[in-house]
């Protein structure tokens, strides 16, 4: 497979001559780039140059100054897509031109040959980068970058697109039956005025999307916001680059129902917080997007047509919260919102009344402290739900690199109901080592090779550092390290890979391998054959603090859960391999006939992989 690109100022004259001279620009399936300083736009089309013609004639192309035109003789509308794809999510992911496509077209389809062609994306991609210069970083610097991982030009697994498609119809409903209520329905396509409406629809329902870790809750929270976005700023009259199973939406009435919409998404997490808002000021159409914390929505003075809660079971209830402001602003809500402070009032109950319309997104087992809304609320916000016709669940694994079931394994190793045999896992990395200091050096050398590596554990140490930056927290094996040195975007901070990490930096996050330590705040009970929660060697004030407002007081067992969501969290964060040791002999010993040993690993080495 040879291709070759076609460079051309971008106006009327130079696409007439340049298509005098190359047939494949009339009618061939090709993939074309345009931009200009700021800009950049990835298409793929039959016919090119009437493709720039379209684009000429476009208010919002018509900025464009340069455009370059991939050749194949060998390309296929399928193949077309694909490159389009992989062009626009390593565009977003370099940084350095604002992406001016939909995210809609963005595709993840098998076509005959796929292997081979993906092959030779890459030596597109060198062609653009090297020759061109439309690229500052490299394919693996660009997929470690938190603008390729949270970036909302991701290609939707079957289930994900589903929920997607689903929502958008049901929120589509919803804002019909309110402006039929309000008299302003206006004239609507005949697909939307065929969707059944009624008074008797409760609009107020959350939509709940429940989904396990690496199932890609965020990245369904951000894809469909960045769709809203496309929907509400399209012109109906611009002729459509492809069709996609949101191609409905992009026809009259749609973009005017969402005019003038106040969206917001909500982060219970500092970190990806921060992480998820520098994303969206990289992208055209999500910049007036609001990333909050649930004290900032209940404090609006405004409501929103539209909140989307990432990590819905990280909200709280009533609990001491990390400071005693908070603590007053937690009551200053509640009597602002509800004419009372009743402890009765959840986070939860904010986002109710602060939004016309809201969808969760939430996986129970990943709470990690006492504070987070309490179970029986998870599951009354599902079943009502799924009362409603309005629950999603996402099933597809996307982190995890590895076909088999990691997850549920993992699980079943840290509960009291273990595998009955070990399992191997043929394409992930999964070693347990009983040298700490052997296992940070792997992750130290896997560090330089790949990036994105780090070592986690459990908050079984002192947070001394904290205070006295000369002050070491974690001795192992003779080895001395400190906890992160921020709370904000430790992964990607200088000093990550020489610190230990902690599940409030990385919940939410990916890495490539994920070095684990099992501290001495669980053990294993050789007696009983069970694991055990110790609570003297557990740190985390507020993940074992007792809610005596609500008459809580949390036994061992109930920490016990909390701690291993924690661990679960921590264990499911590596996309190609997990490194774990325990600090607990026990442990250990348990662990052993469950996971391979470093040295007698059936993955050998992670060379395959890199």
């Amino acid at each position: 497979m040879s291709f070759s690109v076609e460079r051309f100022d971008f106006r009327e004259q130079d696409v007439a001559e340049r298509e005098k001279t190359q047939v494949m620009l009339q009618n061939w399936p090709v993939v074309y780039v345009l931009n200009n300083q700021r800009d950049v736009y990835v298409g793929e089309s039959l016919n090119a140059s009437l493709r720039m013609k379209q684009h000429l004639a476009s208010p919002s192309k018509a900025n464009f100054e340069v455009v370059r035109v991939i050749l194949e003789e060998t390309y296929n509308k399928s193949v077309c897509l694909d490159l389009e794809s992989h062009l626009i999510r390593w565009f977003s992911g370099d940084g350095h031109y604002r992406i001016r496509n939909r995210n809609d077209g963005v595709t993840n389809s098998n076509y005959y040959r796929r292997a081979e062609y993906r092959e030779t994306f890459r030596s597109v991609f060198d062609t653009l980068r090297e020759s061109e210069h439309l690229f500052q970083r490299t394919v693996p610097q660009i997929e470690n970058t938190e603008l390729f991982k949270y970036s909302p030009f991701k290609s939707l697994t079957h289930d994900q697109a589903i929920a997607v498609e689903d929502i958008l119809e049901g929120l589509f409903q919803d804002l019909s039956v309110e402006e039929q209520g309000s008299g302003t329905l206006g004239q609507l396509s005949p697909a939307l005025e065929s969707r059944e409406t009624g008074p008797e629809r409760d609009v107020s329902t959350p939509i709940v999307i429940q989904g396990s870790a690496g199932t890609g809750k965020t990245i369904v929270a951000i894809y469909l916001l960045k769709l809203l976005c496309d929907i509400r700023d399209s012109d109906p009259d611009e002729t459509m680059d492809n069709d996609t199973i949101f191609s409905d939406y992009y026809t009259q009435g749609y973009a005017e129902m969402l005019q003038g919409m106040r969206l917001g998404l909500v982060v219970p997490q500092q970190s990806l917080r921060t992480t998820i808002t520098r994303v969206f000021k990289k992208v055209p159409g999500m910049e007036g997007i609001q990333v909050m914390t649930p004290f900032q929505v209940g404090e609006s003075q405004d409501d929103f047509d539209l909140l989307v809660v990432d990590e819905a079971h990280r909200l709280n209830q009533r609990a001491n919260q990390a400071s005693g402001p908070l603590n007053k602003k937690f009551a200053d809500i509640n009597t602002a919102l509800f004419g009372e402070d009743s402890t009765s009032w959840t986070q939860l109950d904010w986002i109710r009344v602060k939004s016309r319309h809201s969808i969760l997104l939430l996986d129970q087992t990943q709470s990690v402290r006492p504070a987070d809304l309490p179970a029986q609320n998870t599951r009354s916000v599902i079943q009502n739900a799924q009362l409603h016709h309005r629950f999603y669940r996402l099933q597809t694994q996307m982190r995890i690199r590895e076909d088999e079931d990691y997850l549920g394994y993992i699980k079943s190793v840290f509960s009291n109901h273990p595998p009955a045999e070990p399992q191997t896992f043929r394409d992930y990395d999964l070693r347990l080592y009983s040298d700490f200091s052997a296992m940070r050096e792997k992750i130290l050398e896997l560090d330089e090779r790949v990036g994105l590596c780090r070592v986690v554990a459990g908050y079984a140490w002192e947070w001394k550092s904290r205070k006295d930056k000369t002050q070491y927290d974690i001795e192992i094996d003779g080895v001395k390290l400190r906890w992160n040195g921020t709370l904000v975007d430790w992964i990607s901070s200088a000093n990550s890979s020489h610190e230990m990490g902690s599940i409030h930096t990385v919940q939410g996050y990916d890495l490539n391998w994920a070095g684990v330590v099992i501290g001495p705040d669980i053990r294993f009970d050789e007696t009983s054959q069970k694991i055990c929660f110790e609570r003297d060697s557990y740190f985390d004030k507020k993940g074992r603090e007792n809610n005596p407002a609500l008459g809580i007081y949390y036994s061992d067992e109930d920490i016990l859960q909390y701690v291993l969501n924690a661990y679960h969290v921590l264990l499911t964060r590596g996309i190609q391999g997990t490194y774990v040791y325990a600090c607990d002999p026990a442990l250990q010993r348990y662990l052993s006939k469950h996971i391979p040993a470093a040295d007698a690993s059936p993955w050998g080495t992670p060379d395959s992989l890199l």
